[in-house]
């Protein structure tokens, strides 16, 4: 009987569900999780398995009451999977105010409008980047005594001095969820961080609250350029020589599964939590395992780093910060250039074990850079023609933003930032020039975002969010270059996916928006082991379905929180198992400070 009961009971709660009207499936809204400044547009994306009629309400949180009713327009955009998209456009509505959006009994999650909505979330990146700190971390310190990792790096390989010599390279930031550090990321974010500070140090965007060694006093220079000495500082020990650089510390032997950094269980050969492998720069394939780069030269790490350090100098002169070290600085710059010059081509990262390991294959673009930052330093014209001659050779290398593939970190840095630095240094035709080979790259992203309902204008491949943010900052520095906003609404909607506007209504950020949807479970030891979040990193970021489906070694630690609006084309998991989606990491936060202080408020 008990069981007749049962059968009954499963059949009447099956043809209840059969029976219910499509009118009842859910509607997604998906908009900015931090909100809008009052004159800008303003765009959701709302979609559904079955057809959304009629319009969409923006209600006012404090009353309860619908201040603007508009139309809900179906998106003309090839659809991602089985959903159907409109575009919700609030443009019209310009009060501050906290607000939600509503279509039938859907609501979506609280936004704000105001001129200061993005505040200073600017200044969690550089909390990020203070907790990715190598050899002494401020965030995992628990006592004055501090938290000292890794202070045996390294031990030299392919060097010009014997194998295994001990030389001192603590310092730098953990990559990402792992703890090697490489100077192919390293000098872009130093460079990167002393850009924003040009671009907004009188501004006053950036607080003085720590030390240069994030301890708790004030030192006259802000954080930010606080954390670029720190970069430079470790720039500066791995050119312990006016011919030599070394690239990289430790290999994917550190991927062994979740370990805080003083308890490195990771073994190169002299036992675990020891001395960890230094990469020499000579220019050739390395490789001490199974894989080897393909590398041809040293002039991409040289150029990039020879541009931080003469931003450096120009930097600290212009801050009257510390005569002696920007002196050094510059030094650094002029040697790391000229090795650059004597060994055109690139140095890759060097992998172990695994096949995967940073692909960089262009160069020209870092070594204008050194030589537009060289003469913004020096006056010496020797650099100016070198820049000019750097920036059309750039433009004959392909760049990713016309591909819809590449491998990892094949273009790195994403945004040849040099064709802004060398800008204001040109004549007006050259001017035109280099405001053209930006428009080129911004177009290509703009013809590849009208192929989807998001308007996203990267391809999904690994690192896709800091593809966003390279396109963003590309977007930031044309208009400072020209004043021409055509492309402004194109950049607010890829800033949008970054903060929400996307199929899994979340922002791609750690900690951001404070009380919204953002990154939790991420892919790093410090999360697994201590649960504790590290605001203000921004994560990998989706990838395609194709990617996904072929991932070497993922597994789900957790059912997928966001499995009713996967679309199969592009995924995205907020689970520490998928370390292609959900890992932060150092040099996308780094890059992305410039971005995020675009729109952020003074102190």
């Amino acid at each position: 009987m008990n069981a007749r009961l049962s059968l009954l009971f499963l059949i009447v709660i099956l043809l209840v569900f059969s029976c219910q009207s499509p009118d009842t499936a859910a509607v997604f809204i998906r908009h900015n999780l931090v909100g809008y400044l009052p004159e800008e547009t303003k765009e959701a994306i709302a979609f559904s398995s079955i057809p959304v009629q009629g319009s969409f309400s923006v209600i006012d949180t404090a009353s309860g009451e619908s201040v603007l009713t508009a139309p809900a327009k179906p998106d003309k955009a090839p659809a991602w999977g089985d959903f159907l998209y409109y575009t919700l456009d609030f443009s019209s509505l310009k009060t501050p105010g906290a607000y939600y959006l509503q279509v039938g009994e859907w609501k979506s999650a609280v936004f704000q409008i105001s001129d200061s909505v993005y505040g200073q979330y600017h200044e969690l990146l550089v909390e990020f980047m203070q907790q990715q700190r190598c050899g002494d971390n401020p965030f995992l310190s628990s006592s004055d005594e501090g938290y000292h990792c890794h202070s045996l790096d390294g031990k030299t390989m392919y060097g010009p001095m014997p194998d295994s010599t001990h030389m001192d390279f603590t310092g730098g930031w953990h990559d990402a969820g792992d703890q090697l550090k490489y100077l192919i990321t390293g000098s872009n974010a130093t460079a990167r961080m002393i850009l924003a500070s040009e671009l907004y140090h009188m501004e006053d965007k950036f607080s003085d609250v720590l030390d240069e060694n994030a301890g708790a006093d004030r030192n006259g220079t802000s954080d930010l350029l606080d954390e670029a000495k720190w970069g430079l500082d470790w720039i500066h020990k791995l050119h312990p020589a006016p011919d030599q650089l070394f690239h990289q510390i430790a290999d994917d032997r550190d991927h062994i599964g979740w370990k805080m950094p003083l308890e490195d269980k990771s073994d190169y050969g002299w036992g675990p939590n020891s001395y960890r492998v230094a990469y020499f720069a000579d220019g050739k394939p390395q490789g001490l395992g199974k894989y080897k780069s393909q590398a041809t030269g040293v002039a991409n790490l040289a150029g990039r780093s020879a541009a931080a350090m003469a931003m450096a100098y120009s930097e600290w002169t212009r801050l009257r910060l510390d005569e002696t070290y920007a002196k050094k600085c510059l030094k650094a710059a002029k040697e790391l250039y000229q090795m650059g010059l004597r060994q055109p081509g690139f140095q890759q990262g060097n992998s172990f074990s695994a096949p995967y390991r940073y692909n960089e294959d262009t160069w020209t673009d870092d070594m204008e850079w050194g030589a537009a930052e060289l003469y913004k330093a020096t006056g010496e014209k020797h650099y100016l023609d070198d820049a000019i001659r750097f920036a059309r050779l750039a433009n004959t290398q392909t760049s990713w933003m016309g591909l819809d593939t590449a491998e990892h970190y094949r273009y790195y840095p994403f945004v040849n930032v040099a064709h802004y630095s060398l800008y204001k240094s040109v004549d007006g035709p050259f001017k035109d020039t280099l405001a053209m080979y930006y428009r080129t790259g911004i177009e290509q992203c703009m013809a590849r975002g009208k192929k989807n309902p998001f308007n996203v204008g990267a391809p999904f491949i690994w690192c896709s969010n800091n593809l966003m943010v390279a396109l963003c900052t590309q977007i930031i520095l044309y208009e400072d270059m020209t004043g021409d906003l055509q492309y402004h609404d194109f950049l607010l909607a890829q800033r949008d996916w970054l903060l929400g506007r996307n199929p899994w209504g979340t922002s791609m950020f750690t900690g951001i928006p404070t009380g919204g949807e953002y990154p939790v479970d991420v892919h790093t030891s410090v999360w697994m082991m201590t649960k504790r979040e590290a605001p203000g990193g921004l994560v990998d970021g989706p990838v395609s379905g194709a990617i996904h489906r072929n991932q070497k070694g993922l597994v789900m630690a957790e059912p997928d929180e966001f499995a009713e609006v996967q679309n199969g084309v592009v995924v995205y998991h907020d689970d520490n198992g998928d370390y292609a989606t959900n890992e932060p990491t150092m040099d996308g936060t780094a890059g992305a400070i410039l971005m995020m202080a675009y729109w952020g408020a003074g102190k």
